[in-house]
């Protein structure tokens, strides 16, 4: 490496590159150039140490991360654009998924496998996981497959066996699930398979039983190079430290501040107590941030430093001061989105802003929807970034096929959609009989299903059964239908129809669906009129967002996004919407200390995310999951120290609010519910969504009510849906 690479780092970064023996940690702020460091450190190893370039191994833990540190590293070693990952000429750079393979198609054959494996991704492993439990008999209104799946996935990522685990089982489900365990494992042995959580487990299994083959790949792999070490779990931290035991060339490069991945079983504690796996390392702080302005960063600073177990570092940067934060009080979810929509017109005719400019962050998926209809409204082209837009998600589109058969009892496309959601057990076969009956006579599909006579279609008893429930679901609900609102119908077939059932047991995931579900109650309780056209209405408009999410040109468009999914991004001007106690911090972390640091940690990556604004949103009152809340700000942005902050309360016209109908506008409009008006300290009340719970404080119509599940949660008795126990 020339002297003229060196000095195009700074004096922090060239000590991370020069600095190549022995246990190294380099904590790295956001922003503080990283990779850079680390692509250089790979440079002079091989240009300036001698080092022969199939001894370097670096680990990252996405594919893309990989690929850009294989450009930047050619480029640096002044290689042509072609030269092969595999070359002489080139270190061995992948994620730990990718290494671990390669190594596992020369080893494998130490543990009884077959070196020409198969991969199981996720679809197969659920197909599989179904399989076994019909095979144990165990139905899936006990256990959902893709929570005992999520379960054995953890267990995996903390090298427990499926012998181990069920050593230790301590409930009915962990009982269950070692049983599904034990099988799915031999099943996967008898396929010759691993699924994605053994690629890693299994190899660190060869290392422990044969020290000569880890010795073989100590000598390969002499130096390295680890890229985002605070995301590692315990699987990958041995795997790491097996390599490195020998040599001890080990470098990390990460930021605690930014762990935020907890729930996928990363591990803080291994970036916070590398110096007592290896006493004898240097550590090397990277502060300065070459991406944001002075106050974006004192502002984040001023939330994380609140955390206690962490490193203590202070990022600073040569940039200018910049704009001050813009803390901004709305009314609603609506007036939020409004302010967004008006904020980034004017930033793009005052400022020559283009739309990839800007992103907005949340902490749940379902605060999407507000945002994308305003959106929509104004024709302004945006992504969902990591997932799919609100009226694309699977749970909400079974929603409303659901609705539309009911209103069309003919609609081929919905019935295949909804016959089998939740399962039923009615096969494609079954389902194609069904519609040819229904053209061979002339029906409806609903006739077709209600009938009971289809003994010359040959479908069995048993799925004669299924069917004639089937028909006296539609048909109780479609009996109910004139006396029910919209958002009434849509609950009632949410309930009926076993699917919030099917959600509940489907942990995390479902939870996460649930609350789709819920923001879709939201959208109907606008067409709540007890009107017969509000279903049309409803249907109309939904139709018409989702035909103009697809027409919609998306070369140049806001990204919309979770906090979770902002990582490693960075743009000119940032919102973070819903920074109010509950949403975020999100209320499962209420009461977990640890949770709580890493909503901290989360919302110090969202704010360092922005380049040149940041602006963060709270509301007065947020109709979400189906229900009007009362909101409470975020600790968050209380923890930010004044100075930095410029704060606005945003007045809009009453016609452009969340209340489109005048009528709602009157005095007073809700009354509260038959002795809810008078709650005390102690009462005991229940909500819908939230369960039951005990209020603690009142304040006006505002009650505080501790829920044993979620934390306090402040609601208004002229909006909530509480009722006295």
């Amino acid at each position: 490496m020339s002297k003229n690479l060196l000095d195009e780092l700074n004096e922090k970064q060239q000590i991370a590159v020069v600095q190549t023996e022995g246990p190294v940690l380099v904590l790295a702020g956001a922003g503080s150039g990283k990779t850079r460091a680390l692509t250089y450190r790979v440079a002079y190893l091989i240009q300036e140490k001698g080092v022969n370039p199939r001894n370097i191994l670096a680990v990252t833990f996405t594919n893309k991360a990989a690929g850009e540190m294989r450009e930047r590293i050619k480029e640096l070693l002044n290689l042509p654009p072609d030269t092969s990952p595999y070359s002489s000429k080139m270190p061995h750079v992948g994620t730990f998924h990718s290494i671990c393979v390669r190594i596992l198609r020369q080893e494998i054959d130490q543990i009884g496998y077959n070196k020409n494996f198969i991969i199981y991704d996720d679809r197969d492993q659920l197909a599989l996981i179904k399989k076994v439990m019909k095979e144990l008999d165990i139905s899936e209104e006990k256990i959902k497959a893709k929570a005992v799946l999520g379960t054995i996935s953890k267990a995996k990522s903390n090298l427990i066996n499926a012998e181990e685990f069920n050593a230790n089982v301590s409930s009915y489900y962990e009982e269950l699930a070692g049983n599904v365990y034990l099988k799915y494992q031999g099943r996967l042995e008898e396929a010759n398979a691993v699924d994605f959580d053994d690629i890693i487990m299994l190899m660190v299994k060869i290392f422990d039983q044969y020290p000569k083959v880890l010795d073989k790949y100590q000598e390969i792999f002499r130096y390295i190079m680890v890229d985002e070490y605070q995301d590692t779990n315990q699987t990958q931290y041995i795997f790491l430290k097996n390599l490195a035991s020998k040599y001890g060339n080990i470098c990390v490069v990460g930021d605690d501040w930014q762990s935020i991945y907890g729930w996928r079983q990363a591990n803080i504690r291994n970036i916070l107590e590398f110096e007592k796996d290896y006493s004898n390392a240097k550590v090397i702080l990277l502060e300065q941030n070459y991406r944001s302005t002075k106050n974006i960063l004192d502002a984040a600073h001023c939330v994380i430093e609140k955390n206690v177990n962490q490193k203590k570092k202070k990022l600073w940067t040569k940039n200018e001061d910049g704009e001050l934060i813009a803390v901004l009080e709305v009314e609603n979810e609506k007036k939020e989105a409004n302010q967004i929509v008006k904020e980034i017109k004017r930033a793009q005719k005052e400022d020559g802003e283009t739309l990839s400019d800007f992103a907005i962050l949340y902490r749940t998926n379902a605060q999407s929807r507000a945002l994308e209809e305003a959106f929509l409204k104004q024709a302004i082209p945006y992504k969902i970034v990591g997932g799919l837009k609100f009226y694309q998600r699977r749970e909400v589109k079974d929603i409303l096929a659901y609705l539309c058969f009911l209103t069309n009892p003919s609609d081929e496309i919905n019935f295949e959609r909804i016959i089998n959601q939740p399962a039923r057990g009615l096969g494609k076969k079954t389902v194609e009989k069904l519609i040819q009956c229904a053209q061979d006579k002339g029906v409806s599909l609903l006739e077709v299903v209600n009938s009971g006579d289809l003994v010359e279609y040959k479908i069995n008893a048993g799925k004669l059964k299924t069917l004639n429930e089937f028909g006296k679901l539609i048909k109780n609900i479609r009996r109910d239908r004139k006396k029910l609102t919209v958002s009434e119908l849509i609950n009632k077939i949410y309930v009926d129809s076993g699917y919030r059932k099917m959600l509940l047991k489907e942990g995390d995931e479902g939870e996460v669906r649930h609350e789709n579900i819920q923001e879709l109650l939201t959208v109907a309780q606008k067409f709540d009129g007890n009107k017969e056209d509000d279903l049309a209405n409803f249907l109309e408009e939904v139709a018409l967002v989702s035909q103009t999410d697809q027409d919609l040109e998306e070369q140049d468009s806001v990204l919309l996004m979770t906090l979770h999914s902002a990582k490693g991004l960075e743009f000119n001007r940032v919102f973070l919407v819903g920074m109010e106690e509950g949403l975020f911090p999100h209320s499962r972390s209420i009461i977990n200390p640890s949770e709580m640091e890493e909503e901290r940690r989360l919302c110090y990556v969202g704010i360092t995310r922005a380049k040149k604004k940041a602006y963060l949103f709270f509301t007065n009152y947020r109709n979400i999951y189906g229900s009007t809340q009362a909101s409470v700000k975020s600790r968050f942005l209380e923890e930010i120290d004044q100075e930095l902050i410029e704060q606005e309360m945003v007045q809009e016209d009453l016609d452009s609010g969340f209340y489109e109908d005048p009528t709602l506008l009157e005095e007073d409009p809700f009354e509260p519910s038959s002795g809810i008006a008078d709650l005390k300290d102690g009462d005991r009340v229940s909500h819908p969504d939230f369960g039951n719970g005990m209020v603690v404080s009142k304040e006006g119509d505002l009650v505080t009510v501790a829920f044993p599940k979620l934390g306090l949660r402040k609601l208004s008795v002229k909006f909530a849906p509480l009722t006295k126990k």
